[in-house]
């Protein structure tokens, strides 16, 4: 429970307890519940959703502020990781540069750009998603998300010397990967084939979103973990939209 509420405060603005002492080995411990903060976080936007849905409707307002509520929860913390990470790869420097760029607190235009594309990428899959899908989609997509992080931490070098990431992924091993993988598999495939879908296709596209990035800085960095977790989310809520939009090709899964 300690390592949890750790990892909970540290990933999300949500203060169950208030924890100020905190050592590498609870941060290394924390790693491997992260898709339980995933469930927090999909509990309060599934039911956050139900508010829109009943009071608003199915409009651009409710999908607007599904967008919003999510950078409120968690501090935009993982936003701006996704946006440090676009400044650093698409600036055409050489490594170190790039890792010096994703480390700078200013963020630069291209991850200004980027992050309002994907902005308005996630508003139009909220748009076209039928009510239906609309809350298993935002309870399982956080949950994805973090195993998506997990998964980076985990299973790929760190490209800085030092860094909170770096602790992260220090204290994490197979252990840490088997037992997110069994909370998110019990928390996501209960909500049927659909989920699934999502679960598998989010966990190939972290792993490979990652091993490029490894490609393209030696490692990935704590900037990377998020911007991993957002791009995952964003394609759970495309296959969810997908299936919406589709449903000769997809009804069979989500029925």
């Amino acid at each position: 429970m300690h390592s949890f509420l750790i990892g909970l405060q540290f990933l999300t603005r949500i203060r169950l307890v208030r924890q100020t002492e905190w050592t590498a080995e609870d941060f290394g411990r924390s790693t491997r519940f992260f898709p339980l903060v995933g469930l927090v976080l999909g509990i309060c936007y599934a039911l956050f959703a139900l508010l829109l849905l009943y009071a608003v409707g199915m409009r651009a307002l409710t999908a607007a502020l599904l967008l919003v509520l999510p950078l409120l929860l968690t501090g935009g913390l993982h936003a701006d990781g996704f946006m440090d990470t676009a400044d650093g790869v698409f600036s055409g420097r050489d490594r170190e540069r790039k890792l010096e760029i994703m480390k700078d607190s200013k963020v630069g235009a291209f991850g200004v750009v980027s992050f309002v594309m994907l902005m308005f990428v996630q508003y139009a899959l909220i748009s076209d998603m039928h009510p239906l899908l609309l809350i298993p989609a935002l309870f399982v997509m956080p949950v994805i998300g973090r195993f998506a992080m997990v998964l980076s931490v985990a299973c790929f070098p760190y490209a800085r010397e030092d860094g909170m990431g770096k602790t992260f992924a220090d204290m994490a091993d197979r252990k840490t990967i088997v037992i997110a993988a069994l909370i998110t598999m019990i928390l996501v495939l209960p909500w049927g084939g659909l989920a699934a879908l999502a679960l598998v296709l989010g966990t190939v596209f972290a792993l490979l979103f990652c091993r490029l990035i490894t490609h393209v800085l030696g490692g990935v960095t704590g900037d990377v973990y998020g911007a991993a977790t957002v791009l995952t989310e964003t394609l759970v809520l495309f296959v969810y939209s997908l299936a919406s939009t589709q449903p000769n090709v997809w009804g069979l899964l989500w029925k």
